[in-house]
């Protein structure tokens, strides 16, 4: 049956169109994903399906005995205890243990993080429209936030179950993929739908990013020919023909659609990274916590490099780990070293307070200079076009504010980036942006976070805060990094808790003690920096022979320039120096992670 059936509808914002003539029918068993950077509307055009924001043009219908059921971005809930505002008796119960929440059934809601918040909306909204009825459309804005990975496999699991509609807005690429079947994407003003899962939109946007730029190289190719033809007219020109060219040459000097997306600024050439030095951070015998103990007995050791994830279940203690790492907390117990080299940047959860009247630009470039070049590429990095650089920060949205405090955090220029859930209420594309930064970083990274890709990307070690329930926990290492991490929960995962695995398959705790060095005064390193410094030594070496190969294809069009031929090869003779040395530099590490154990 039809839910909701909106026509032709439109919403702006001062100074921005978010989208104009959107036409979309849902119906019984339709998954539907909204996707787009943030800011171009999403959390509106939900709104708008849902009732609550009214479109400036269009119609929204629904269908006769359909009913809409929605969990926004931000947790709205009545005033009551969890159990009373979830309702639901058992299954409401059930519901909130698989989300973990079962501890938190008799608290006020209004004692709630904002993260519990988010959960017991969640919790709430499914209770609403259990799993059986067709008549109801469920409308989640980012209900991953704040959920374990075992609550995420769960609520895929009970999503894929809802014979109802679904629209579904969120950042989880596993969820997207596995959970929907049709993407509405809202780009620069316009909204494209694509009738497949997530791999087929990216494809499909990627061939119509080649249709616009073919579109735009075939009218500069026409306005130059118009103007060719133009000055080939008679000396005398007559204001009619001068106007012509004046009019084919603002094409040809003029700038085309303005992209979505600016691929061609590396996000880690605008970021600074100072030097480590052999010490990063390292934890000794570390314990804290709040009223009880999260976890104790910690020793780590973070070296340069180092590509740490940790996981665990929600109030395992995470966040307050990386508070310890940075300096934000001191343990209760124990000992912590930090570098004489270490800058660190942290994005943590909480959103920062802004001034409500200071321009994007000018808090990126601070109070002690004026903004720059450099400030202007970063923010465009982050899909800041020109005028959201210059608009008040009253004027962003939620995923824009989180974009701009990313900036922040990216401008200090840390050799010790600490991420705590970080994909949360950021778009898609600057996710991506964010991986291929991490990709090339040569800092030290420790993130904590739900989001499978994004640590499939961007880590290659992994440790658990393995505590619960009350009990302090210790920092187990995952022998096989989050591959192993993964498939091991998947193997353990039964019917219960989220959160909760079988206890006979539960790994005995280890402590990651402090890195063995291989000399007096010499520090071995560790897999995760050896595997790090192998894809760098890898990609250089793929770089010099893509420049060996194009230098190689000269010296055949060269052949009769004797000058040109005499320095292509010497640059030739250099590059083979280099890529010699780059093979050997290789080699060495393989020998290396080769004695280590480590596959190369």
């Amino acid at each position: 049956m039809i839910l909701v059936d909106a026509q032709d509808v439109a919403v702006s914002r001062p100074g921005k169109p978010l989208f104009a003539g959107l036409s979309l029918t849902l119906s019984s068993g339709d998954r539907l994903a909204v996707v787009g950077i943030n800011g171009t509307g999403k959390s509106t055009l939900l709104g708008v399906l849902a009732g609550t924001v009214e479109p400036e043009v269009g119609a929204v219908r629904r269908g006769r005995g359909a009913r809409v059921v929605t969990l926004e971005q931000t947790a709205v809930l009545p005033a009551g205890t969890v159990r009373s505002v979830v309702g639901g008796d058992w299954e409401g119960e059930a519901i909130l243990d698989r989300l973990g929440m079962g501890e938190l059934l008799d608290a006020d809601v209004d004692r709630l993080s904002g993260g519990q918040a988010k959960r017991a909306a969640l919790a709430r909204a499914l209770v609403a429209v259990g799993e059986d009825t067709e008549s109801d459309l469920l409308i989640l804005d980012e209900p991953t936030n704040h959920l374990d990975m075992d609550a995420i496999a769960w609520l895929e699991e009970r999503l894929a179950g809802f014979k109802g509609g679904l629209v579904l807005v969120t950042h989880d690429r596993h969820v997207l993929d596995r959970v929907t079947t049709r993407i509405l994407e809202l780009d620069r003003g316009r909204a494209h739908l694509h009738d497949a899962g997530y791999a087929s939109y990216l494809g499909a946007r990627a061939e119509r990013a080649e249709r616009e730029a073919g579109a735009e190289r075939k009218r500069r190719n026409l306005a130059r020919a118009e103007l060719a033809w133009l000055r080939r007219g008679a000396p005398a020109r007559t204001r009619k023909s001068k106007a012509g060219i004046a009019s084919a040459r603002a094409v040809i000097d003029g700038r085309g659609p303005e992209p979505a997306r600016v691929d061609d600024l590396p996000l880690a050439d605008l970021v600074q990274t100072p030097r480590l030095g052999d010490t990063v951070v390292e934890l000794h015998d570390v314990a804290d916590g709040y009223d009880g103990l999260l976890f104790e007995n910690v020793d780590l050791a973070l070296g340069p490099g180092e590509r740490l994830g940790v996981v665990g279940a929600n109030g395992s203690g995470k966040s307050t780990l990386l508070d310890v790492l940075a300096g934000r907390r001191e343990p209760r117990s124990g000992r912590v070293v930090r570098g004489s080299t270490v800058r660190v940047g942290y994005y943590d959860q909480r959103s920062v307070d802004l001034p409500p009247d200071a321009r994007v630009r000018e808090l990126v470039a601070g109070p002690a200079r004026q903004p720059d070049w450099s400030d202007a590429a970063l923010l465009e990095r982050l899909w800041f076009g020109t005028d959201a650089q210059w608009a008040p920060v009253r004027l962003l949205s939620g995923g824009e504010r989180r974009r701009l405090q990313l900036a922040l955090v990216l401008r200090q220029g840390p050799n010790v980036l600490l991420l705590d859930e970080p994909t949360n209420d950021l778009d898609l594309d600057t996710l991506r942006a964010l991986e291929d930064m991490l990709d090339a970083w040569p800092g030290t990274l420790v993130v904590v976070s739900h989001d499978r890709a994004f640590l499939e990307r961007t880590v290659e070690d992994v440790v658990v805060l393995d505590g619960h329930s009350g009990r302090p926990g210790r920092v187990a290492p995952v022998p096989g990094g989050f591959a192993a991490y993964v498939a091991e929960r998947r193997a353990q995962r039964r019917p219960g808790r989220a959160g909760s695995a079988a206890p006979a398959g539960r790994p005995t705790p280890a402590r990651a003690a402090p890195r063995p060095r291989s000399a007096p005064g010499e520090r071995r390193r560790t897999p995760s920096t050896l595997r790090h410094l192998l894809r760098r030594a890898e990609a250089e070496m793929r770089s010099l022979r893509e420049q060996q190969s194009t230098l190689e294809a000269q010296l055949t069009t060269v052949s009769d320039d004797h000058a040109r031929l005499a320095e292509v090869g010497e640059r030739l003779s250099a590059l083979g120096a280099e890529l010699a040395a780059a093979e050997e530099a290789w080699l060495a590490l393989a020998e290396e992670a080769e004695a280590q154990g480590l596959a190369t």
